[in-house]
């Protein structure tokens, strides 16, 4: 293919789905708008994929993993295929970034940031596909036992439109890690970036069909490949209703699945917290990306003695926060599309005729275009926590504040929404950090933080609504690849 792969997207440009190492049109030659959040005016294409599409894909991936080098090559290579197609994101960092900021309306530091994560991804599995090993079994006498850990086959990764470029990276580096094939179908509202690193992951020498990126509605091209007979695991991250729609799917084939479904993540602030680092923490896990993160610290939970001072600190930051362009770089973006623009602020107004008190709100920047899904973000306080908006997961720049008294009812605070994806614990107590640590159901726990950069190497993945299994560190490896024991009877 060359390595001649920079480029700017040019107004209207038509993108093509990535299968079999080629850049292909649907076979039905439909299409789908690319429109710009910022602005809402379209600015590019791709392809309407359908159920011959998926099947193409699916069947490139199924022979260059039965017939291929990928599943048999030492993992050694598969690692340096990987830290090329690292290096290579890393030296198209510009042009993914500003692809990335405009498809998905985030400031273009964010886009940036997205970079650096997901050059860390392949980097990561780069360097650990010859670290997975099996073991020896004690058995009986005569006998040797040992297991090994082997790909799956075909791995389906449905990804959404809030981080495509890192999920993608976290999705495919774990699974071609292990040696397995891959068929990603990004949301229609993002596809971008994950067709550029499809492309440039045959340019790093990652064989034709082993990546294959197929783009479309989910109604359509989701739906064939979460039920396609030649799939062999199926990882999505969504909505929980959409998460249970593709469970349904794939048991069709008595698939395997991880599935990571959001969350409505507590922040648990003690009276002897250091309020000074925690509150810029507080602000920022709640605005970044405008909200729309599985992992929000979209609930803080204030111990009464300091309620009224914390509320008070973040009532003046959140009136300074500023939504505008992605090219403008402010405090956030636009949301991705009017329909979430339309979810987010229906959820608002029903929370303030419901008489919830607002304690603050931002603004947004008159340079916005009047066509963009701006929203601002806006500050609850003192949320009863049977609320509408205490419970659901809002997906937008909204926070809600809650009071407590005593350890004990802020775990059961923490614990009272059917999510448990991530939490944080503010607090200069030793003994309690460990304790409420461990108490709270939440698959990450940050104490006197929150999402530390990312955390490749950070196992990932919730309990209850926020789904099962684990992405990202070594435990993505583990769901990536199933044991095989052997025993040798040699008397």
């Amino acid at each position: 293919m060359g390595t001649h792969l920079s480029r700017t997207v040019a107004e209207g440009q038509a993108f093509m789905q990535f299968i079999d190492g080629k850049l292909v049109d649907a076979l039905s030659g439909e299409r789908i708008d690319v429109l710009c959040p910022s602005d809402g005016k379209v600015f590019a294409s791709i392809p309407a994929a359908g159920k011959t599409d998926v099947d193409r894909a699916v069947k490139s991936a199924r022979q260059a993993f039965d017939d291929g080098p990928w599943s048999r090559m030492p993992a050694v290579e598969r690692g340096r295929c990987l830290t090329r197609l690292s290096l290579l994101i890393e030296k198209h960092g510009e042009e993914l970034a500003a692809l990335e900021s405009r498809d998905t309306g985030k400031p273009i530091r964010q886009g940036k940031a997205d970079v650096a994560g997901t050059v860390r991804y392949f980097e990561f599995y780069g360097g650990a596909c010859d670290k997975v090993h099996g073991d020896t079994i004690p058995f009986l006498e005569g006998y040797t036992a040992l297991t090994l850990r082997e790909p799956h086959g075909v791995v389906a990764g449905i990804i959404p439109w809030n981080y495509p470029m890192q999920i993608l990276g976290r999705l495919a580096g774990a699974a071609l890690a292990m040696g397995n094939t891959l068929v990603v179908k990004p949301a229609e509202d993002a596809s971008l970036t994950s067709i550029r690193i499809a492309e440039l992951a045959r340019a790093a020498g990652i064989p034709a069909g082993v990546f294959n990126v197929v783009t479309g509605y989910g109604r359509d091209a989701g739906a064939a490949l979460s039920s396609h007979p030649l799939v062999d695991y199926v990882t999505f991250t969504g909505s929980p209703l959409t998460g249970t729609a593709i469970q349904q799917a794939a048991a069709i084939n008595n698939r395997g699945v991880t599935m990571e479904l959001g969350g409505k993540s507590p922040q648990i602030v003690f009276a002897d917290a250091d309020l000074d680092a925690a509150l810029p923490v507080l602000v920022n896990a709640i605005i970044q990306n405008g909200g729309q993160t599985c992992s929000a610290g979209s609930r803080v939970l204030i111990e009464k003695p300091i309620y009224e001072q914390l509320a008070a600190a973040l009532a003046e930051r959140f009136s300074k926060l500023v939504a505008g362009p992605h090219d403008a770089d402010l405090d956030l973006g636009p949301l991705i599309n009017q329909k979430q623009k339309n979810q987010v602020a229906g959820m608002v107004v029903a929370a303030k005729e419901a008489g919830i008190p607002v304690l603050a709100e931002g603004s947004i920047h008159a340079s916005a275009p009047a066509g963009g899904y701006y929203q601002v973000p806006v500050l609850f306080g003192s949320v009863d926590p049977q609320a509408v908006i205490a419970r659901d997961e809002i997906f937008g720049p909204v926070l809600t504040l809650f009071a407590f008294e005593g350890e004990e009812e802020a775990i059961r605070l923490a614990n009272g929404t059917d999510f448990g994806l991530v939490a944080g614990v503010w607090t200069s107590d030793g003994g309690r950090q460990h304790r409420v640590a461990k108490r709270v159901r939440a698959g990450q726990v940050f104490v006197n933080g929150y999402g530390a950069g990312g955390g490749v190497e950070l196992p990932f993945g919730g309990f209850k609504k926020s789904g099962h299994g684990r992405e990202k560190g070594f435990e993505a490896l583990y769901d990536m690849s199933a044991t095989k024991t052997v025993v040798f009877n040699h008397g």
